[in-house]
This record gives structure tokens, C-alpha cells and sequence, in this order.
């Protein structure tokens, strides 16, 4: 399961303050049970806005997935040292292989 990012933590947290509040003052709850029930009710509706607020990196993920099962050609990004290191291993004649080094 991923972790929550800070915009599911507002979302979330907005959402129990402001349910827990509206709904203490529309019932008027004064007993310890009513008071309780409000809570866990805020509490569980903040927890349901915060898993299903958006996250882009799994939109973007999941986009890239949708076009490759499709066969869609997913487009690649380059780089100034990518492109320099695949021309660099084309020109010895050999093929790169990953290294730690500089």
C-alpha cells in the first residue's frame, strides 16, 4: 500500500475537522455517546477522502500501463548524458553495460 502524500493528509484532515464540526452543530449532541459517534463518523469520512484523493504519479503510471497493453508506443524521454552514452557504446561497437562509476 502506498504512502499517503501531504495533500491526501490535508484532504483528510480538512475534512474530519470540518465534518466533526458541522455535524456537532446540527445535532446539538450533548451526551458523551452522541459526541463519540460524531467523531468516529468525521474520522471515517476523512479516511475516505484521503484514499480517494487523486495521486499523479499513479495516474501517470497507470497511463503508461493502458498504452502499452494496448500496443500504443509509450514516448521516451532523452537526456543530454543518455543520449551522449548510447552514441558513445554505438561508435566503439559494443553495447553499454551498467556501471556505478562517473
Amino acid at each position: 500500500m502506498p504512502r499517503p502524500n501531504a495533500a491526501q493528509f490535508a484532504y483528510g484532515s480538512a475534512t474530519v475537522i470540518c465534518s466533526a464540526l458541522a455535524m456537532l452543530l446540527l445535532s446539538q449532541a450533548r451526551s458523551g455517546l452522541g459526541v463519540t459517534v460524531i467523531a468516529f463518523a468525521a474520522l471515517a469520512l476523512g479516511v475516505l477522502v484521503a484514499l480517494t484523493a487523486p495521486t499523479p504519479r499513479a495516474t501517470r503510471k497507470r497511463a503508461t500501463a493502458v498504452r502499452v497493453a494496448q500496443g500504443t508506443p509509450v514516448p521516451v524521454q532523452h537526456t543530454a548524458s543518455s543520449t551522449a552514452a548510447a552514441a558513445a557504446p554505438a561508435a566503439a561497437g559494443r553495447i553499454a553495460e551498467p556501471t556505478l562509476r562517473r
